[in-house]
């Protein structure tokens, strides 16, 4: 599962928005993640990120069981490690930083998610089917921050473990709501059935079909798809036409979405490295 930085992790960004509300301090969580969705300067993001995790950090330990905090921190700190973070080291305790906030998010979203990770794969299930539409938001984040912590230990033999559960939690949210979060649900099943080519047991047919829905429910407003289509599927199957075209129509098209700005903007860049590698690769 090992992805390079600078190509596979990008798609954490899809970490970033949160409902927005008022100006009181129980909501700066969202204000700050809308701010940053919506940002054209990545490097001004990365600078400003660390003083707001570290004001997360200090509200959680005021109220550790507070879940808005804990999605909150789960997701910025995923975003931040997977993204931001160069040194590999520093990258791995910033991503279990995010999981562990993830975990507990949904355990203080509903007490049957507590120790959910750690369950066998048949109660893993069985306790998934008892979430609703009120647990999205847990099950989401506990999902991104997993993916993020498993890219970040892709030395791990638990990495290995997970990646039938962590197929569980998308197929679930795709359950509840398919469209959740620009449907970046089936963009992580698209991810998930690339990990492997064909001759080691992938699926790379359901992977097109997972991109292919992901960018219909998208509307072709996140370009995080589309990179990760290039990226996972196409170079997967060795196929330069579609790869070459997916990332031409990210880098020619204009990024400025609501929600979804700084996301595509480092998607395009994310492009080009892809771009000016493809020859090298094909």
């Amino acid at each position: 599962m090992s992805v390079l930085k600078g190509t596979g992790q990008f798609f954490c960004l899809l970490l970033l928005a949160l409902t927005v509300a008022g100006c009181s301090i129980t909501n700066i969580g969202g204000n700050f993640s809308q701010a940053l969705a919506n940002h054209d300067d990545p490097a001004l993001v990365r600078d400003g990120a660390p003083s707001y995790l570290l004001l997360v950090d200090s509200l959680i330990a005021g109220d550790p069981d507070d879940e808005d905090w804990l999605r909150s921190g789960a997701k910025l700190y995923a975003m931040y490690s997977a993204v931001f973070v160069d040194d590999p080291q520093r990258a791995r305790r910033l991503s279990e930083r995010a999981f562990d906030y993830g975990q507990r998010a949904l355990c203080a979203d509903n007490s049957d998610g507590c120790g959910l990770i750690a369950q066998p794969y048949a109660a893993f299930r069985s306790t998934l089917d008892e979430f609703d539409d009120d647990e999205l938001p847990s099950l989401f984040t506990l999902t991104t921050s997993w993916m993020v912590w498993a890219q970040n230990h892709s030395d791990d033999w638990n990495v290995v473990a997970a990646v039938p559960k962590l197929e569980l939690l998308l197929q679930r949210i795709i359950e509840l709501d398919e469209g959740y979060e620009h449907g970046r649900a089936w963009m992580y099943l698209g991810i998930l059935y690339s990990f492997r080519p064909p001759s080691l047991g992938g699926n790379p047919e359901q992977s097109r079909q997972c991109f292919e829905r992901a960018m219909v429910l998208s509307e072709g407003r996140d370009f995080s798809v589309k990179v990760a289509y290039a990226r996972y599927y196409s170079r997967m199957i060795y196929d330069r036409e579609l790869h070459d075209r997916l990332l031409f129509e990210v880098r020619n098209a204009n990024p400025q979405s609501n929600g979804l700005t700084l996301m595509n903007i480092l998607a395009q860049e994310q492009a080009e490295v892809l771009l000016e590698s493809a020859e090298d690769y094909f």
